[in-house]
Order: C-alpha cells, then structure tokens, then sequence
C-alpha cells in the first residue's frame, strides 16, 4: 500500500540506522572499526587541538559517570590512560549517546572511508527514491545521533555513490536527543519550515512520537532486522516505492 504524503510537505527529515541503512551497519560495522583503530588514530592525532578537547571532554564526562562498570574502569586505568580510551571502548560498547565520542568516532570513520576501508551500504530503494524526491522540489534534511561528519560520510562514501550533495540540513545531538520534543522544534526553526510540513522517518516510535508532538508527520520504518515491528498509530513503511509526494 503507498503512503502518499500531505500535499503541503516541502521538507523531508531521515532518520538512517534502520531507515536508509540496515540498523546493525553501525554497531556490527563502524562501532568496532572504531575500537580497533582508535589508538592508531590518536597516535596520529591525538595532538590536534580539536581532539584534545573531544579527548578532555571525555574524560570529565568519565570522572562524573556515576555507573558502576565505569566507576571501576576509572579506578582501575584513569590514572595510566593519558587519551581515556578504555572508557572510550566501554561508551562505544554501550552505544553511550556522548556527543563528544560521536564526534571522536566521525573523525576515525573519516580516515577509514577515505582508505577504503569502510563503504556504507543503503537499501536498494534509497537512492533512486531520494532522487526522485528532490527532484519534486522536497528538501532533505539528515537527523541522527552520529554525528553531522559521520552522517555525511556515510552518504558520502556508500555503495550508490555520493549522496550528500541531495541534502540541505544535517542535525546531530547537538541539536538535542532524538526522543525530545524541543530537538524537533528546533529543527523546524532552522529549516524555517511550519513542522506540520515536515515528514519524519525513522525505525524508533520514542523519536516518531517525540516529532509527533512537536507537530511534524511521523512514519514508521520497518525494515528486516529492525528491533521494533509494527507502526502503531504511525504508517508503516517497507519500501520507498511505495512513498508518494501528492
């Protein structure tokens, strides 16, 4: 069944992970890519200033964290880690949604795109849809908990080309989590759009209901191997054939 929008939409706002890539691309892919080459990187890097401050933010969110697995990490190896990274290998374990991890890992993703190591797989269904969606006039704006230069990379260096130059907006955490609704609000003033003329999709009802509120129209993306199954009240989503712009 196609799910044909409001004919006053103008802007389109993707969720990825389970929306336009499969949902274990990040933590079976890039997540461990990430652990493996983060001591080789900051090695390389980790003098530039940029990262030094990511890796001091890291640090004071780790003498603050009040969980126990990571108060024993820190009384065992705080004092022997000058860059932090065993508490940066247990947050990429935890999928932590720290913003200045999901900005360390976007840099270590950088070099790995860049040497062929890593290439973003898209649904089949993506990137014709995306085109022609554009081409109706519809902007399309990025909304994830990676990081701008992680969400760009991976439309950037995926398995149907580059992507990026189909995007106008990109928004990360630093807009504000994905559950709450005053990160949606948000967005619609930057993109300077009534949010009622916003499409949302994305695989997580927490987000879809977070945008509801906030007065944009949600769709529930079900794709294989997403944790979450059935729309709800939200419409269900299966393949971007079948998403008519009216």
């Amino acid at each position: 069944m196609s799910i044909v929008t409001p004919g006053s939409c103008t802007h389109l706002l993707l969720d990825i992970e389970g929306t336009t890539c499969p949902v274990d691309y990040v933590s079976m892919t890039l997540f461990p890519y990430a652990a493996q080459a983060l001591e080789e990187f900051l090695r390389g890097h980790g003098h530039e200033p940029a990262v030094v401050t990511l890796i001091d933010q890291i640090r004071r969110a780790w003498d603050e964290d009040q969980d126990e697995e990571a108060r024993l990490l820190h009384q065992r190896h705080a004092r022997k880690s000058s860059h932090c990274t065993p508490y940066i290998r247990w947050l990429i374990q935890k999928d932590r949604k720290l913003t200045p991890l999901k900005i360390l890992q976007g840099k270590i993703w950088n070099l790995g795109y860049r040497k062929g190591d890593l290439r973003a797989a898209l649904f089949d269904d993506i990137s014709p849809a995306l085109h022609r969606i554009k081409e109706q006039g519809v902007t399309l704006c990025s909304y994830s908990s990676g990081s701008i230069e992680a969400q760009q990379l991976l439309y950037q260096y995926s398995n149907a080309g580059d992507l990026t130059p189909l995007f106008s907006h990109w928004f990360d955490t630093t807009t504000g989590p994905k559950v709450d609704v005053s990160s949606y609000a948000s967005i619609s003033d930057t993109i300077k759009s009534d949010p009622a003329q916003v499409i949302f999709i994305s695989d997580a009802k927490a987000e879809l209901r977070a945008a509801k509120e906030a007065g944009m129209n949600p769709i529930f993306s079900e794709r294989p191997g997403n944790p979450e199954r059935g729309g709800d009240d939200f419409p269900i989503l299966r393949t971007w054939e079948t998403l008519l712009f009216s």
